[in-house]
């Protein structure tokens, strides 16, 4: 058996964590997501990390999916968890391929859309009239409406991806990283148009992708986990969770998920992190984050082969003034669960992904925190 002591943060300290340059799938732009997992990670650990024959790569918080994509690019089934449904959506479509009729049913969704002329019931939406124009609202209804009828669910979640990554575009809201009304112009043929301009798009770069692995996505609380969602024992973790106090995600995806009849209340109920859990009476601590980890490390230790590994990426939190080293409380749930702690490599995080950090988190360096099973 390899030395853990002296060969594994040897072998981990020969990548240069910073990646000046982002290599990324053009999978991933295709649909906004703030806060995005660079893929170089993932990339980088697959490759410096061996992962047991027969066994998973898991990402119990997978977001859009970053870590699934580069799991199947190697060859490595893996399952990803999200309690977002937009993120499992996001994750299902790209790592599933598209099928064959998807192009034939975008059409016939707009050809019909186009004549028809009848009234349309717009859903119940929280301030609707207030984030989108009249027009682009009968026209999502319509494309939702005709989405939701397609029996295929591959075709639909393909066709949801879609008209997911165009509702902040034709709605009011500034842009995805920035919660503010503007005006803008788009009308509903603008926003069938984009519609089938990501169609279009999405087609092309599906076309074009290989899936050498299979990759399963559930939607559930990840601290719900339990063995029975496995197929397999777990090889590799590679995740990166929300900080307590610090990112949204059910906020910046509110409106697609009423869109498309998902509940963004109780995702921000159940979501680790959001500043919502630290502004009220009897407000969660780093203490509610610490429970969170244990409680995943003690899944990790029934689940996870011998000498399979677990890597957190993972920065600081501010907490009422104070500064929260979640590095060290992932060491720490780690430890306690009987994981030997490999490494804790400091990397600062690329200027263009700091567009996103909120002025009370002010993220500029991360941690990437590694433990191995031995027993």
């Amino acid at each position: 058996m390899i030395d853990v002591e002296e060969s594994y943060p040897s072998i981990l300290n020969k990548v240069n964590w910073n990646f000046k340059e982002v290599k990324n799938n053009a999978l991933h732009s295709i649909h906004p997501y703030p806060a995005k997992f660079i893929p170089n990670i993932p990339r980088a650990l697959i490759k410096s990390l061996p992962i047991p024959k027969g066994s998973i790569i898991l990402d119990p918080f997978c977001g859009s999916g970053v870590t699934l994509t580069e799991a199947q690019d190697a060859g490595i089934e893996s399952i990803g968890v999200d309690l977002n449904p937009i993120a499992c959506l996001l994750s299902r479509v790209k790592t599933n391929p598209l099928p064959p009729d998807f192009l034939t049913t975008a059409y016939n969704i707009a050809k019909d859309i186009k004549s028809f002329t009848g009234d349309v019931l717009i859903p119940a939406i929280p301030n609707l009239d207030h984030w989108f124009k009249k027009d682009v609202q009968r026209s999502l209804t319509l494309i939702i409406n005709s989405i939701n009828q397609i029996e295929n669910e591959n075709v639909a979640d393909a066709l949801r991806f879609c008209v997911s990554s165009i509702i902040v575009k034709v709605s009011n809201q500034e842009s995805d990283t920035r919660y503010a009304a503007i005006n803008k112009s788009y009308t509903g043929n603008d926003t069938l148009a984009f519609f089938l301009q990501k169609v279009v798009r999405l087609n092309e770069i599906k076309h074009a992708t290989t899936y050498k692995a299979i990759s399963t996505v559930l939607n559930k609380n990840s601290l719900n986990l339990n063995q029975n969602d496995l197929k397999k024992p777990i090889g590799l973790v590679i995740t990166s969770p929300p900080y307590p106090n610090a990112y949204e995600y059910w906020l910046y995806h509110k409106y697609r998920m009423w869109w498309l009849g998902f509940d963004p209340i109780s995702v921000k109920d159940q979501e680790i992190g959001a500043r919502a859990h630290y502004f009220k009476k009897n407000h969660q601590t780093e203490f509610d984050f610490i429970s969170q980890m244990e409680n995943l490390f003690d899944f990790f230790s029934k689940s996870c082969i011998k000498d399979g590994f677990v890597t957190f990426i993972i920065g600081r939190s501010k907490i009422h003034g104070r500064i929260i080293e979640n590095e060290k409380i992932i060491k720490d749930a780690g430890e306690k669960f009987g994981f030997t702690h490999v490494d804790s490599i400091e990397r600062t995080i690329n200027s263009s992904r700091k567009s996103f950090n909120l002025s009370h988190a002010r993220i500029k360096q991360e941690h990437l925190v590694v433990l191995q099973k031995n027993y």
